[in-house]
């Protein structure tokens, strides 16, 4: 049976897909069964995988609109070890359409149903906003994973989101819980990302992840060749940390 992971954060450029894509591909390398869901309009996590966005004939709009299951909606990229449902701009007008629908906060949930017995782990890539595509991801989901860059406002934006979390647990996800949070783009020269860095360890302790995720070139690079960059170049510090976040996942989830 599989266990769900929303990956977000309500504020943009925190390395959020990045981690989405990475840690996905270093868990699979563990020899588990894992889809990643890419449930961002923008895409970019499809684009990441090598999946071309601009063809797609079902997505994950068409599943979470009941149009199609995700058992027929996923692919296996060339050379990956884990499944993606992608997705495209169509996922914009989800936000519009699913407010007329019969469980709307319930449908992504429902149509993962169907296929937990296929995965051990599924990842949902959310978008930066909190939104009714965020609401359904988190309502579909057993655990968070908050990817958060040691800066002023990420603190500001993190307090927010807790709350957000904590109302859906309330409302409509009893299960729901953080599993970490994981300090990303991290430029240990930098004094506020140090003093971040140690105010999010004593504020949330245990939940903060050991690994830290370094400003990478090889990281920013591989989106662009449609690759992780666990396969983009073995030896980076990019794929080193994501490793060692993949197996301190595995760990805690056992």
């Amino acid at each position: 049976m599989a266990k769900t992971y929303a990956i977000t954060n309500q504020k943009g450029g925190v390395g959020k897909t990045t981690t989405a894509v990475n840690l996905a591909a270093a868990v699979a390398e563990k020899a588990k069964r894992v889809l990643l869901i890419d449930f961002d309009p923008q895409g970019n996590a499809s684009t990441g995988c090598g999946v071309d966005k601009m063809t797609l004939s079902r997505s994950s709009y068409e599943v979470v609109m009941g149009e199609a299951t995700v058992a027929d909606s996923v692919q296996r990229p060339a050379g990956l070890a884990f499944d993606v449902l992608p997705t495209n701009g169509d996922l914009t007008a989800a936000e519009v359409n699913l407010l007329d629908e019969n469980l709307k906060e319930n449908r992504l949930k429902l149509a993962l149903g169907l296929v937990q017995d296929q995965y051990d782990f599924i990842f949902i890539d959310c978008p930066p906003s909190l939104s009714m595509l965020t609401i359904n991801a988190l309502v579909a989901s057993q655990g968070v994973i908050i990817p958060i860059q040691c800066e002023y406002y990420a603190l500001e934006g993190l307090s927010g989101l807790l709350k957000t979390i904590e109302r859906i647990k309330q409302r409509l996800n009893p299960e729901l819980e953080v599993t970490g949070l994981v300090r990303t783009l991290f430029d240990s020269r930098n004094n506020l990302s140090n003093q971040v860095s140690r105010q999010l360890i004593t504020h949330f302790e245990a939940k903060v992840f050991h690994t830290i995720i370094p400003r990478n070139v090889r990281l920013a690079e591989a989106p662009s060749h449609g690759l992780p960059v666990t396969m983009y170049d073995q030896s980076s510090r990019g794929t080193i940390t994501y490793r060692s976040l993949a197996s301190e996942f595995l760990r805690r989830e056992k």
